[in-house]
């Protein structure tokens, strides 16, 4: 599973609820503790902002406003790809734990559960075989499960997060699986999101509206706008940050996110707005371990 420095309180408080089956959603929420590390992220960069309090735009429990649009993606039915992920995903962490505790018996015939289960699965089984061609320095092996995989699975090669620079205003944003916020059996996957965007341009901005593209396993993609983040609507100064938590709740274990934020130069008379991009990232109970 994902090994990010995130923690969630079980007390949670923020007006979020899980939609129906075939439904996606996203909602700014409000956690009583978060702890989300951004160690890829680099240091030296002033905070101007850290928030992660609930908005209070709306009181139907969604901020902002919604449309979908079933778009049935390429590749084959994901219900059962969704399962075995769901039970995949159980046993890597089993094995680590295993692991962890020097019950290596036990981490061993977990291993070899989780190689029958590749071989059942053809995404799962074109991973293994990717990672195995590039250790073997195969590559041209590699490049053709490659190919085959982005053919039944277009989205599998997305990470759990992204880096995106718009007119020197850098978004960047980390996913995460909450288990413990998650009821697979009824169809209820809890991701969260950190996001910081930093302002490396010489004039402050103040972002004004967010839009956000939620799209789940099985190709139905649902349009989020809303009013600023979190209930705000921050000016960030040059060469510094601002950064929040949110949260959003899926009917399947997988899904991806990208958008934009609109924003505006504040020092500028008759400054135009202008939309700085989200690079897409992926949602997926798999983590970044077993996404290429």
């Amino acid at each position: 599973m994902h090994s990010l420095s995130f923690k969630v309180s079980t007390d949670y408080c923020g007006r979020c609820c899980f939609p129906g089956p075939g439904r996606v959603a996203e909602s700014e929420v409000r956690p009583r503790q978060v702890r989300f590390g951004f160690r890829d992220f680099g240091r030296g960069v002033r905070v101007a902002a850290c928030a992660s309090e609930s908005e209070r735009n709306g009181s139907n429990g969604w901020s902002g406003s919604r449309s979908s649009s079933p778009t049935p993606g390429p590749g084959p039915r994901p219900s059962s790809f969704l399962s075995r992920s769901q039970t995949y995903a159980l046993l890597k962490q089993q094995m680590e734990v295993a692991a962890k505790s020097e019950d290596y018996e036990e981490a061993a015939r977990i291993r070899d559960s989780l190689k029958r289960l590749e071989k059942e699965e053809p995404v799962l089984w074109l991973r293994r075989l990717i990672k195995e061609a590039v250790a073997e320095e195969r590559f041209e092996d590699a490049a053709n499960f490659r190919d085959e995989l982005k053919e039944i699975a277009p989205h599998s090669f997305l990470k759990c997060s992204s880096d995106a620079t718009t007119l020197g205003i850098r978004v960047q944003v980390r996913s995460v699986y909450i288990e413990g916020r998650s009821q697979p059996s009824k169809g209820q996957h809890f991701f969260a999101y950190r996001i910081r965007i930093t302002n490396n341009s010489d004039h402050p901005v103040q972002l004004l509206r967010r839009h956000w593209i939620v799209t789940d396993a099985n190709g139905k993609s649902e349009n989020v706008w809303g009013i600023g983040v979190i209930g705000q609507q921050p000016v960030i100064l040059p060469q510094t940050s601002f950064e929040y938590s949110s949260a959003c709740p899926l009917s399947t274990p997988t899904g991806r996110m990208e958008g934009d934020f609109e924003m505006k130069h504040i020092n500028r008379l008759s400054s135009q707005s202008f939309n700085v991009a989200i690079a897409p990232f992926s949602l997926s109970i798999l983590g970044d371990d077993d996404t290429f």
